[in-house]
């Protein structure tokens, strides 16, 4: 049984083996691409320095002789728990209270 001839051996090939041929070596070139591109964002991404979140607690309206115990941001929210047991949620933009949760009873 005798082998069709190769292209490297004078012979051309099947215009569906082409087709096909051309088809996965441009499907190659897009996914070596697309990782490069993938690699490179993430290396850009986790390269750069995180923004600070800049809060200070005198931006919320707390009742007299509460003191700040703990402060955070959560979603947007920040989250601030008082010396009286009381944890208050503060909308991020409008610093409005929004909720509040007593703690122990």
């Amino acid at each position: 049984m005798t082998m069709p001839p190769t292209e490297d051996e004078g012979g051309t090939l099947p215009a569906n083996l082409r087709f096909l041929k051309t088809l996965v070596t441009v499907l190659t070139a897009v996914m070596i691409l697309g990782v490069i591109a993938i690699v490179a964002l993430l290396v850009i991404r986790l390269n750069a320095d995180p923004a600070p979140i800049l809060i200070a607690p005198g931006d919320f309206a707390l009742p007299p002789g509460v003191g700040v115990v703990g402060l955070s941001v959560i979603d947007g929210q920040s989250v601030i728990v008082g010396d009286d047991g009381v944890i208050r949620v503060y909308d991020g933009e409008s610093r409005a209270l929004s909720q509040e949760f007593r703690i122990g009873d």
